[in-house]
């Protein structure tokens, strides 16, 4: 395409949609006239941006497109409409439609954590290799680092903290997934190490009960959600090796905003396990009680996913904004 030729054919047409743009009332006839303005000058610049890239170009037909379709479409505000929306079919179906990666990420990453706890509890010498003996004994010991650890601080300010460092952790496996997945590996690793040497250590101690008794009450949700958000990097990561039948373009651009959508939600399911973990665990009820809220936490959470999750994905629910919200596409040319 003779990109001068091409300018100087439509160069009225963006002139007529620049001018419209700018005047503070349309009547009916220059309101019509701006919406087959807007179509064709979308047109253009996908024209444009295929054949004959030229960037100065692309951004000044970009601002005046943007422009015209916020006039088109007119500006909306966010309701308690969106965060029922939201709540009640985007999130939980962008969690259900990304179920074949995040639900083999949480069985693969709790198979590596027990054998990393096996590993460690019945091999000494790695035991002294990550701590002294007398510093292993105070972390196992009835008492010690490991169960005065929920209790060392406010419930609340705990509560707070547990819930930041958790959020961040999600969030930056959502993110960082986009560089094919290999940060999202490392912090799951990470995560599983961690829980591996606490395993290992208080089996090795005979205290693996009141260890699992500590962790799961809390500890089921929260890795729920950074599997979750592990398993929605992966996929994020998959897709830019392989959109399908979409362009790479568009594919990134809508599993991204589902992504950045299951940010806000699984923070919100951090919230609760973070909650559990700075009150419940920590508190004097039976251990059978403590780990009973757990699973109750984790069976409403996943009947949430595939009850409504499913249901709102088999509708069509993506956990992408509405189509009235997503950036333009190619409209029919007029």
């Amino acid at each position: 395409m003779d990109l001068d030729v091409f300018v100087s054919a439509h160069r009225a047409e963006w002139d007529r949609l620049d001018a419209l743009l700018h005047r503070r009332r349309l009547t009916g006839t220059e309101a019509d006239e701006l919406v087959v303005l807007y179509q064709r000058a979308a047109t253009h610049l996908s024209l444009i941006q295929s054949s004959a890239p030229d960037p100065q170009l692309t951004s000044w037909l970009s601002q005046r497109v943007a422009r015209a379709r916020s006039a088109v479409t007119g500006t909306r505000r966010a309701s308690w409409r969106d965060v029922t929306r939201f709540l009640l079919e985007g999130f939980p179906a962008a969690v259900y439609r990304t179920r074949y990666w995040w639900v083999p990420t949480a069985v693969l990453s709790t198979v590596v954590a027990a054998l990393l706890g096996w590993w460690i509890g019945t091999h000494p010498e790695v035991q002294a290799a990550i701590a002294a003996p007398s510093e292993l004994r105070e972390l196992t010991r009835p008492g010690g680092e490991y169960e005065t650890y929920y209790s060392s601080h406010p419930a609340a300010s705990f509560a707070a903290q547990v819930w930041t460092n958790n959020a961040r952790a999600a969030a930056m496996c959502l993110v960082l997934g986009v560089f094919l997945g290999l940060p999202v590996l490392w912090i799951l690793f990470a995560n599983m190490l961690n829980l591996g040497v606490g395993i290992g250590l208080m089996s090795s101690a005979g205290r693996l009960d009141t260890f699992l008794g500590l962790v799961l009450p809390h500890g089921l949700l929260e890795l729920t959600a950074v599997f979750v958000a592990a398993g929605t990097g992966l996929r994020l990561g998959w897709t830019l090796i392989d959109p399908g039948p979409r362009s790479r373009r568009t594919a990134l651009a809508e599993e991204g905003r589902a992504a950045v959508g299951m940010a806000i939600g699984l923070a919100l399911v951090l919230f609760v396990s973070g909650a559990i973990e700075g009150f419940v665990t920590p508190s004097g009820l039976p251990t059978w009680a403590r780990i009973s809220i757990g699973v109750v936490a984790e069976l409403s959470f996943l009947a949430y996913v595939f009850v409504l999750g499913g249901r709102a994905a088999r509708a069509g629910e993506t956990g992408d904004v509405e189509a009235v919200e997503r950036s333009a596409t190619v409209p029919t040319a007029a």
